[in-house]
């Protein structure tokens, strides 16, 4: 197997990602749903060819961890198998679509998703491989603040429109006209330089001045948004979240075996269907209180190689001390991976200890570096705000 760089891309099926526990490899589910047997069969994949281990991503993709190089090939196989890789790696790399796990038949988010992942298939575009869509088309938006450069959404009048994401409004488009006009945009995104402009992102392009064509530029805002959602019922069944997206081989079967099918979302939760309350079982977080999702942290040392701390036992003992209306984020070092937004409050690792960012990110400049970690946990509020 060839080596990996570490940075630029995110893993996949085709193409793993080192670590420190072994590979990573990252599942895009069609349409952001598992069947229950293609849960099932992940559960069991993780076990025999990985450590067990599995992540739930920001984009809502589902991560095996520990795999070896000799197993590499097995799992694929066996996730072939359910349906789960594509051809190709060009086309696996460009089916970067988040899907709005609430969806119902009332709405066309689920055969939108189907017919944008078939258009993308058959027509490389050539985006860089953080570039990604949305299709979030329930009555109001429950995307909003998640990461997507090209929108397919509900706009304010009732329709569907196509926004890039960074314009405050959308073009509001036929049935049969949405799929092609997103990728008409990607296109435009691509020869119009925005590959070149911030990381390869479409708000950043649109920030910098440049003018969407007419044809796609917009005229309607979107709809209003949902709040972050939180553990509990919800449509079509019951959210249920992971301490840090993280979750065991067995809980994923166990979950598998009470549903028709699970959806992703990027909230680090999966959506149950069809239950009506939350299942019993360990490793789950089911109250919308809990403080373990006021915080964010990467895998973080010795499992990231890029890691300069321990991130997750420090987070999870600084949880309890978050206030309700906050969010602290823990990274491993200045890339923010598990948390590009901003947070009320960041800790950096550094080869001087932590730096602290307040309203800000990861990639911030610091107003305080160097801070010892026992100092923060001898006197929590001082540094996470609560006094």
């Amino acid at each position: 197997m060839s080596k990996f760089a570490i940075k630029g891309w995110c893993p996949s099926a085709l193409r793993p990602m080192p670590s420190g526990d072994g590979l990573v490899v990252r599942i895009r589910p069609r349409c952001g749903r598992l069947s229950a047997a293609q849960a099932a069969g992940i559960a069991g994949l993780s076990q025999r060819c990985g450590n067990g281990v599995l992540d739930l991503t920001g984009r809502a993709n589902l991560q095996i961890r520990g795999v070896s190089e000799a197993s590499h090939r097995p799992l694929v196989e066996g996730l072939d198998q359910l349906g789960l890789v594509d051809a190709a790696l060009q086309s696996e790399a460009q089916r970067n679509i988040l899907v709005a796990p609430f969806w119902t038949q009332r709405d066309d988010t689920p055969s939108f998703a189907g017919e944008l992942e078939q258009a993308l298939a058959a027509h490389p575009i050539g985006l860089p491989e953080k570039f990604g869509f949305a299709v979030d088309c329930g009555e109001h938006r429950a995307l909003a603040q998640a990461p997507a450069d090209i929108r397919i959404e509900r706009g304010h009048d009732g329709g569907v429109i196509l926004r890039a994401d960074g314009a405050s409004r959308g073009r509001r488009l036929s049935r049969s006209s949405l799929v092609p006009g997103a990728l008409a945009l990607a296109e435009w995104f691509i020869a119009s330089g925005g590959a070149d402009h911030g990381r390869g992102r479409m708000a950043a392009h649109v920030a910098s001045g440049a003018r969407l064509p007419d044809m796609l530029a917009g005229e309607t805002q979107p709809a209003g948004a949902l709040a972050r959602p939180a553990p509990g019922p919800c449509v079509n069944g019951v959210l249920v979240g992971f301490a840090f997206g993280q979750l065991q081989a067995e809980t994923l079967a166990y979950l598998s075996s009470l549903a028709p099918g699970l959806r992703l979302t990027p909230w680090r939760m999966l959506l149950v269907e069809g239950l009506q309350e939350a299942p019993e079982c360990e490793g789950l977080v089911t109250q919308p209180d809990d403080p373990l999702l006021r915080v964010v942290a990467c895998t973080g040392a010795p499992i990231c190689p890029q890691a300069f701390a321990e991130t997750r036992r420090f987070a999870a003992a600084l949880a309890p001390h978050v206030p309700a209306n906050a969010r602290l984020h823990v990274s491993g070092c200045a890339k923010g991976c598990a948390h590009p937004a901003t947070a009320a409050v960041t800790l950096v690792g550094s080869a001087d200890g932590f730096d602290l960012v307040r309203h800000g990110s990861a990639r911030d400049v610091p107003m305080m570096r160097g801070i010892d970690p026992e100092d923060i946990l001898a006197d929590p509020s001082v540094w996470l705000g609560a006094r």
